[in-house]
């Protein structure tokens, strides 16, 4: 048997994308988005990377039905946002796991483990050498 979550309380999930981390909250509202005390727009001035973030919410018709808490920490503007993007989509699986298969299909579930590349000694960045001389 599933346990499905009470749907009256606050619900957690992490997500992360490259070295941001995301700690998402979200409960049944009005479609009021907090990341780090500030609201959406402020925080992700972008258009784009907003819209990224609401993906989750237009493929399963949540979009205004939940007030999203975020804290995010580490990484640049665009990981951060596909941090906050895995988050929402593993706590709208927590509320409701028909949405999973939705989800799933989507790519939204799947954790994009591409990380920078290291820098390696002797060398001026990750895969860049210096000029090779024979003589």
């Amino acid at each position: 048997m599933v346990k499905m979550a009470n749907k009256t309380e606050e619900i957690w999930a992490t997500g992360r994308r490259k070295c941001a981390v995301a700690r998402v909250r979200i409960k049944p509202g009005t479609g009021k988005i907090v990341i780090n005390g500030k609201a959406l727009d402020k925080y992700f001035p972008t258009e784009s990377i907003s819209g990224y973030i609401y993906q989750p919410l237009s493929v399963t018709d949540a979009q205004g039905k939940f007030d999203i808490t975020a804290n995010i920490t580490g990484g640049g503007p665009a990981g951060q946002a596909g941090a906050l993007r895995h988050g929402v989509a593993r706590a709208l699986v927590k509320y409701d796991e028909t949405l999973r298969s939705v989800l799933k299909n989507c790519g939204m579930l799947t954790r994009d483990a591409r990380v920078k590349e290291r820098k390696k000694s002797g060398q001026p960045g990750a895969r860049k050498r210096f000029q090779f001389s024979k003589r």
